[in-house]
């Protein structure tokens, strides 16, 4: 087994080193990531200049690959041939924060998973719900170890190749998690703001601020299990078709 492990964090973060540890109990490990942060980046595709990949050790001496790109560059360039053996899985993360309803569409982390489920590759993102302003280092070992127990179940229950898994685990001990949960997206709550400063020849600009999304609490949904303390795994398909309005959109006097 194969696994390339990536994430949006920078290859460096910590929670990248413990999901590759983890995952190398399952099979050969290829890390291959962004060599600088890429939170909230989205679906990015790198087209207008070179991408280069440099081969690092990290802290503890595991070998990895640093790319310049962002996350979603990471994915397809190992797909491409940058490493020259088939993947059999994508694993993305540990992101320190939960990516809950509309997140996955800003999250670097999830649309790396979503390229490797593009080029037809079983992908997995993971995240963890660790506290806003937590202080110190987090233990990114329960979130490993439920990264891994996903992706043993889907090497013996195969999905199609439109779909990954968006994982989001509890910051809590392992014997305080209630399970898994299969969810649906929930609804996020963002509390964004508008900052308007001035440089110092007095041209403005602009810090998109405010406080920590929320989102609502609803039994069935990523954020209603993740709170009750439930390892939340949501399947993303690829088509966003809002098929129910294709009916509807027909009726519609379009004319010639």
């Amino acid at each position: 087994m194969h696994i390339v492990v990536t994430n949006d964090d920078g290859v460096y973060a910590p929670g990248l080193l413990a999901l590759a540890k983890e995952m190398m109990k399952l099979g050969k490990v290829s890390i291959v990531a962004p060599d600088h942060n890429w939170s909230a980046s989205g679906h990015v595709k790198t087209m207008h200049r070179p991408l280069r990949v440099k081969e690092i050790e990290l802290d503890d001496g595991t070998a990895a690959r640093a790319c310049d790109g962002a996350p979603s560059d990471c994915v397809a360039l190992a797909a491409l041939g940058v490493l020259p053996e088939k993947i059999d899985f994508v694993v993305s993360g540990i992101n320190p924060n939960a990516n809950l309803g509309h997140d996955v569409t800003y999250s670097g982390t999830v649309t790396a998973a979503m390229e490797g489920a593009i080029w037809g590759i079983p992908s997995v993102a993971v995240s963890v719900d660790a506290p806003e302003y937590h202080r110190g280092p987090l233990d990114y070992s329960v979130a490993a170890e439920m990264g891994r127990r996903v992706v043993e179940m889907l090497a013996a229950n195969p999905i199609p190749h439109n779909v990954l898994l968006n994982i989001n685990v509890p910051y809590l001990p392992l014997d305080q998690l209630k399970g898994f949960a299969i969810t649906r997206q929930g609804l996020r709550i963002y509390r964004d703001e508008l900052v308007k400063r001035e440089d110092p020849r007095g041209r403005p600009y602009y810090w998109i601020g405010g406080e920590a999304p929320t989102g609502v609490k609803e039994d069935g949904t990523d954020i209603g299990e993740l709170a009750s303390g439930y390892v939340s795994v949501t399947p993303i398909q690829l088509d966003l078709t809002a098929h129910l309005m294709v009916d509807q959109l027909k009726k519609w006097d379009w004319g010639k």
